[in-house]
């Protein structure tokens, strides 16, 4: 009876749903259980303003109609504003035959970024079909087929991408609380490919993945660790774009450091993003009064282009948290120890895991 409560209200096309059983009769087989729901609005649009050192102010859209016929199709949109990035999406969803675990989605969103370098720009078009799944055991799926349309300019450099990438994602998340969970971990994989001469420009395959977990010890003395990589593996990487290639430093990367200057370098000093990704860091919080903690961490990592040689950055630094009804808002003040230069501040708002 409660997953099927449950099951309701994650359909997405209700906001009430009450259910009530009665006194089986006898010899029967079944629970007589009476539903009563309450529509939701057909349409909902969204608006948060929100903040971060890495971009600054931002600006927060959503819109999107629940449903559109019988079928239970929907369509959405949302956008972001902030001063080095801009974006715009919008898809259609349609339920699969478990509507709740099961749907094709068809994408597509424009993206304008500066990058790191005042005078390096990315324009990212895409658009193509996805099949979202979850399984009974928590993974959840998504098969993409991607069309990539990239025209940037990297220091000096500037160029045009087309790419045609299908791709799968897994993702995983258990935590015993969504907004401050006590413990939990999320683990997240990707890969994606690019054939040339099949409606690419480059021959590579672009692959992702992330680690964070999380430990409660004895009266809330807290402890978490982070770790990410990527790579990009190709015969010809002057030709993949800056969307693909990675970049560290940042309020989710490496504290301590500008956001994206954790970069191979060209000649004129430009940060051109790298091959290969390795960021992560471990950090302690220890409790003090009703929902404030300080925090101290260890953070390290870059973007590099050789795996035989390549150096990462490291910083220390302490903090404070907040835990409000988003999820906890951080401070922390971090120093990186690899480069010259003060006390960076950071400041960022959401869920741990």
């Amino acid at each position: 009876i409660a997953d099927f409560q449950s099951n309701l209200l994650a359909s997405g096309f209700f906001d009430g749903a009450r259910l009530d059983t009665y006194p089986k009769p006898e010899g029967a087989a079944e629970v007589p259980v009476t539903v009563t729901l309450r529509t939701r609005k057909p349409r909902t649009f969204g608006f948060g303003p929100g903040y971060s050192t890495d971009v600054g102010p931002r600006l927060r859209f959503t819109w999107e109609n629940h449903w559109l016929n019988p079928q239970g199709h929907s369509l959405g949109a949302e956008a972001e504003l902030s001063a080095p990035r801009q974006s715009i999406a919008t898809w259609y969803d349609i339920p699969g035959q478990d509507p709740i675990n099961d749907k094709f989605r068809f994408a597509g969103g424009y993206q304008y970024e500066q990058i790191a370098n005042d005078d390096s720009l990315s324009q990212l078009l895409t658009v193509g079909p996805e099949w979202h799944r979850k399984f009974p055991n928590g993974w959840e799926r998504v098969l993409s087929l991607k069309w990539r349309n990239e025209s940037y300019r990297l220091g000096n450099d500037e160029g045009t991408s087309n790419l045609v990438m299908p791709g799968v994602d897994f993702s995983l998340l258990r935590s015993d609380n969504r907004i401050d969970p006590n413990r939990g971990y999320r683990l997240q994989f990707g890969v994606s490919a690019a054939k040339e001469g099949l409606l690419s420009d480059a021959n590579m395959i672009h692959a992702t993945a992330l680690a964070r977990g999380l430990i409660t010890l004895g009266d809330g003395h807290r402890f978490l660790g982070r770790l990410q990589l990527g790579g990009n593996f190709t015969n010809g990487y002057n030709k993949v774009p800056p969307s693909l290639r990675f970049f560290a430093g940042g309020d989710q990367s490496v504290r301590g450091y500008d956001y994206q200057t954790l970069s191979p370098e060209n000649d004129e000093g430009d940060y051109v993003g790298g091959r290969y990704l390795v960021a992560g860091g471990v950090e302690y919080q220890y409790p003090l009064r009703d929902k404030w903690r300080l925090a101290t961490f260890i953070d390290q990592g870059s973007a590099f282009n050789d795996l035989n040689y390549y150096e990462l950055k490291t910083s220390v630094g302490i903090g404070v948290r907040w835990v409000s009804p988003v999820g906890p808002i951080r401070v922390d003040l971090a120093h990186g120890l690899d480069e010259p230069g003060g006390i960076r501040l950071h400041f960022s708002i959401g869920p741990e895991l």
